[in-house]
C-alpha cells in the first residue's frame, strides 16, 4: 500500500485499541459469549512504546492487538477465534487494511488490500505462559531472580510493559506489574557498574586528545556519553529503549532539560579540553542526581585532576564501589561489575536472543 495515498495518521496504539474495542470485542461477544480473555498491544513495534510515525506504517503496523486465551483447550478456541475472525473481520478499518500478506523471510507482514475472502489478519492468538516464556525465557518471568534480571534484555521489558491492555481477564496486568521495574539490589548493581565503566575511560578523553589522537578521544567520549545517558535513565527508574529510539526516550526523562545542552557541546566539541569540561558538568549533575536519591552517603559533585596528570574526572570507580557496597544481596554485591546484557552488549542478535540470554548468565556466577 502506497503511504502518500493512506488515510490521516492515527497513533497504532490508539489505532489497535479502538480496533478492539468497535471490531474486535463485539465480535468475540456475539460468537464467543462465554470467553475468558485478555486483549492487549504489547511487545514489538514503535507503536507499543509510542514513537511511531507515519512511516512506520509501511511494515507490522495497522489494526493489530494481542489475544491471550486460557491454557485449558487453548488449540481449539485458538482455531475457532481464528476462523471467526477471518471470516467476520472488516475488510478496512479507519481507512487502513486489515489483511496482511504472507510473512517475509524474517517474519515481516505488510498491508495487502482485498475485497474478497478471509481476513489474513494481524491478531495474535495466544497464551500468557507462552508469550512471556517466548519472550523471556521458559517460565523465568513468574518469579524471576537476580541473575534472571541481569539477562533479561531491556529492551523486551520495555516493550512488555508499554502500550496497553485493553480487557483483562486472565491476569496480564499483575505480570506486567511484576516486570515494571528491577528490583532495587539489580538497580544499585547496574548503576554502580555505569559509575564503574565511566571510571575506567574518564581520564582517557584527555589522555588520548594530548598525544593528537583526536579520533581516538572522540570515540572514547561518546561512548561515556551512552553510558552517562543509560545511567539517567537508571536514575529515574525507566527502561531504555533500543538505539533507534534511545536519544527520543532520553528527550522525556525529568534531566534531559539540563543534560542535553552539554552532552551536545561535548559531542560538538572540536578539542578534548572542550569536551573533557563538557563531560564534567554531565558527570556532576549525574553525582548530584545521586545524592538527592539518597542511597549512600553524599558523595562530591565536582570534577578532580586525576591524580597528578592534567585531566580532570569524577573519579566514578570510588562512587561504584559506594552504591556497591549497600546493595543487600551477598552474591550479587561481590559480582564483578560488568553490567547487564544491555550495559554489556547493544547487539540486537545478542539481546533478542532468548536462549544466548539464558546461557549469558554464567558470566555473572563466580
Amino acid at each position: 500500500m502506497d503511504l502518500s495515498k493512506m488515510p490521516a495518521f492515527i497513533p497504532g496504539l490508539t489505532l489497535s485499541q479502538t480496533f478492539y474495542e468497535e471490531v474486535v470485542k463485539p465480535i468475540l461477544v456475539l460468537y464467543f459469549p462465554n470467553l475468558s480473555y485478555s486483549a492487549a498491544l504489547i511487545g514489538f513495534g514503535s507503536d507499543v512504546i509510542g514513537y511511531d510515525t507515519p512511516m512506520s506504517r509501511d511494515h507490522m503496523w495497522g489494526p493489530r492487538l494481542i489475544l491471550f486465551l486460557p491454557e485449558k483447550n487453548f488449540l481449539e478456541e485458538k482455531e475457532s477465534i481464528n476462523q471467526c475472525l477471518r471470516d467476520h473481520l472488516p475488510y478496512t478499518y479507519k481507512g487502513y487494511p486489515t489483511n496482511f500478506g504472507s510473512p517475509d523471510n524474517i517474519g515481516v507482514r505488510l498491508f495487502q488490500e482485498i475485497n474478497s475472502g478471509p481476513v489474513e489478519h494481524l491478531i495474535e492468538i495466544t497464551t500468557i505462559a507462552g508469550y512471556f516464556d517466548q519472550q523471556l525465557g521458559q517460565d523465568r518471568w513468574r518469579n524471576p531472580n537476580h541473575l534472571d534480571w541481569l539477562t533479561f534484555s531491556e529492551h523486551v521489558l520495555l516493550s512488555l510493559t508499554s502500550g496497553a491492555v485493553f480487557y483483562d481477564q486472565l491476569g496480564l496486568e499483575t505480570i506486567r506489574k511484576n516486570l515494571s521495574y528491577y528490583p532495587n539490589d539489580v538497580w544499585l548493581y547496574q548503576m554502580a557498574s555505569a559509575w564503574s565503566y565511566i571510571g575506567q575511560e574518564e581520564h582517557f578523553v584527555g589522555r588520548t586528545g594530548s598525544v593528537g589522537d583526536d579520533i581516538g578521544s572522540r570515540i572514547i567520549t561518546t561512548r561515556l556519553i551512552h553510558v552517562c545517558m543509560r545511567l539517567a535513565f537508571l536514575q529515574e527508574k525507566q527502561f531504555a529503549p533500543y538505539s533507534k529510539w534511545f536519544g527520543s526516550a532520553f528527550q522525556k526523562l525529568n534531566n534531559a532539560k539540563e543534560l542535553t545542552p552539554l552532552i551536545n557541546k561535548t559531542l560538538n566539541a572540536v578539542d578534548w579540553q572542550t569536551r573533557e569540561n563538557n563531560l564534567c558538568a554531565v558527570y556532576e549533575i549525574l553525582a548530584q542526581n545521586h545524592n538527592q536519591l539518597d542511597l549512600t552517603k553524599p558523595i562530591k559533585t565536582s570534577c578532580q585532576f586525576f591524580h597528578d596528570r592534567p585531566f580532570r574526572v569524577m573519579g566514578g570507580d570510588q562512587i561504584a564501589q559506594l552504591i556497591q557496597s549497600v546493595i543487600k544481596d551477598s552474591s550479587l554485591r561481590s559480582t564483578g561489575l560488568f553490567g547487564s546484557v544491555n550495559q554489556l552488549s547493544s547487539t540486537c542478535d545478542f539481546l533478542e536472543n532468548t536462549d544466548a540470554l539464558i546461557q549469558a548468565k554464567s558470566i555473572y556466577k563466580r
